[in-house]
């Protein structure tokens, strides 16, 4: 029978973003921490860390925050940005403040730029987050693209090939998978992150994209009426599509 790891309550919800150690202890005392339905006075006692532990603990009358493992999927909004430290809106001001405070850190898997939107991946998993963006896990990104200037069908060719160089770059392009919709509307399917890779693919082939918008990530697909803004918690199963 494997032993179950402890962890002292002030300790874990400091980690988890909820204040210092001292604003733990006082919410101790005044019974806002409650486990097995009974109040944790004392933020030094230690408790046994499980999976289940979010549906037994309650911080100031909620739900504790998942643990360490989390994965948010986010329909990133066109205006914010992929990063910790830039000016202007981030991504992580979407989510619960304290989220900001965790220890390890919630950080994006990839990133979209400022003006792109659609499907984001968020995680304080290192290991996750290493085997998504891997150039060597090339797993495929499809994007919806709304252009300037009517295709004229020759693209999907260019972009199959294998042999399309970026401006400024010397390897070519792995081949990508162009779907026309319509004149001016495409899904457009890589395995690579360069950066603004789309826009530079449909800027070679003399168009624009105006706007830019990302819709699976392998077999994972924004869901539908996931607005923009908003996200939701991935179970391990709802993550495995991914990598399929």
């Amino acid at each position: 029978m494997s032993k179950v790891s402890t962890t002292r309550v002030d300790k874990l919800l400091s980690s988890m973003g909820y204040g210092t150690r001292k604003d733990i202890a006082q919410l101790a005392r005044y019974g806002g921490i409650v486990f097995d339905q009974k109040e944790i006075l004392d933020a030094a006692v230690r408790i046994p860390i499980s999976a289940d532990l979010p549906s037994r603990m309650t911080v100031a009358g909620k739900a504790l925050d998942p643990l360490t493992g989390m994965v948010v999927l986010m329909n990133k909004p066109v205006g914010v940005t992929c990063s910790h430290k830039e000016a202007g809106a981030l991504v992580y001001d979407i989510l619960p403040a304290r989220w900001r405070r965790r220890d390890p850190a919630i950080s994006t898997i990839g990133r979209l730029d400022k003006q792109t939107s659609g499907l984001l991946l968020l995680t304080d998993d290192g290991n996750l987050q290493h085997r998504i963006s891997s150039p060597r896990s090339q797993i495929s990104k499809t994007y919806r693209a709304i252009l300037a200037r009517p295709l004229d069908g020759t693209e999907i060719a260019l972009f199959a090939s294998g042999t399309l160089t970026l401006k400024g770059e010397d390897k070519p392009l792995a081949p990508a998978v162009l779907e026309i919709i319509s004149e001016t509307e495409a899904l457009i399917t890589v395995t690579e992150g360069r950066y603004h890779q789309v826009r530079r693919m449909f800027a070679a082939a003399g168009n624009f994209v105006e706007t830019l918008r990302r819709e699976r990530l392998g077999n994972l697909c924004l869901p539908d009426g996931l607005d923009p803004g908003q996200w939701k918690l991935l179970s391990k199963e709802e993550i495995a599509p991914v990598f399929h």
